[in-house]
């Protein structure tokens, strides 16, 4: 029965930045096949539109703090467990297909007269229990001294990892990565399941726009993670991890209730080189969310989302 309606929910998803025409009524009963999500998951997440939140950014960059913005862009597509990438026909491959929670997140600020403009994207299965991790993971960051470019790929045993970069110590290389809880998967499990993030004392592989920004050996290192009450607003959860040899913390604020919408973060790091180098904290705070079928709005009509949410 479970292979039946899981062949069901492939054959009539909807495909995201295509089309908006399936109902939410098409992925009935898709909750009964992943762990740790109630009823309300399926309404939310398969209405054909994407959640996207603007938030007011603070960013450490040598050794200041600079003023920008961040965007998180979560919407559910079919993905390829085998080519890694989103699937343009999933009725055509259901074997192939792994239904996910897709996040992109973006980061604009300028340093003196030049500006940043940093892109993570995480493709994380919506079934924890068969998929652990991300399928993938991509990165990069644009700024006027040239680009980054950093991709994690699961395989069975590691994690492939492709980086591309200006910079000579880094160049251009593939290697292998040992596998442990992933940092950039945080933001989209806890938007399935907030129980299912790790705690204690762990390993794990640090965000990948923090690694660009910072140029570290990338590696997992040990952490302590930890989900409490928020401070200062009982509606609130916090997640926060405290890296071991790095100098880093991170801090998502997160409401309690379903869909668990994230108000804010804060992220904890050595910013600038040399003498110049000293803790700073990252800080975002929400400013507005719509869901929308964006992909289609595509025409100088549809500026005023942007305006919207703040962006102009």
């Amino acid at each position: 029965m479970k292979n039946i309606l899981y062949f069901l929910f492939v054959t009539l998803s909807f495909s995201a930045c295509e089309s908006a025409d399936s109902q939410k009524t098409e992925t009935k009963n898709f909750a009964i096949q992943v762990a740790a999500i109630d009823n309300k998951f399926d309404d939310f997440w398969y209405q054909g539109k994407a959640e996207i939140t603007s938030y007011n950014l603070e960013q450490a960059r040598y050794g200041e703090i600079h003023n920008g913005h961040a965007v998180m862009i979560f919407v559910t597509e079919d993905f390829s467990k085998s080519k890694k990438v989103k699937l343009d026909n999933p009725s055509q491959r259901p074997k192939d297909a792994v239904p996910i929670l897709k996040l992109n997140a973006t980061r604009k600020f300028n340093t003196g007269v030049y500006p940043y403009s940093m892109m993570t994207s995480s493709f994380t299965p919506v079934n924890f229990k068969k998929h652990p991790h991300s399928i993938k993971i991509s990165s990069s960051s644009q700024e006027w001294c040239g680009h980054t470019f950093m991709q994690l790929k699961e395989e069975k045993n590691h994690f492939e990892l492709e980086l591309r970069s200006y910079f000579e110590s880094e160049g251009e290389s593939n290697t292998k990565v040992e596998k442990a809880f992933l940092e950039d998967d945080i933001w989209t499990r806890l938007r399935i399941d907030p129980q299912s993030l790790p705690k204690g004392n762990l390993k794990m592989l640090p965000g990948t726009m923090f690694a660009r920004l910072r140029h570290i050996d990338y590696k997992a290192y040990p952490v302590k993670a930890s989900l409490k009450d928020h401070q200062g607003d009982g509606r609130l959860l916090t997640y926060q991890v405290d890296y071991q040899g790095i100098n880093r913390s991170l801090s998502i604020h997160f409401n309690k209730k379903f869909p668990y919408e994230i108000e804010g973060w804060e992220e904890t790091m050595t910013s600038g080189f040399g003498d110049n180098a000293e803790l700073l904290t990252t800080k975002a705070s929400k400013k507005k969310s719509i869901m929308s079928d964006y992909w289609s709005k595509n025409n100088n009509k549809d500026l005023v989302l942007r305006e919207e949410l703040g962006l102009d």
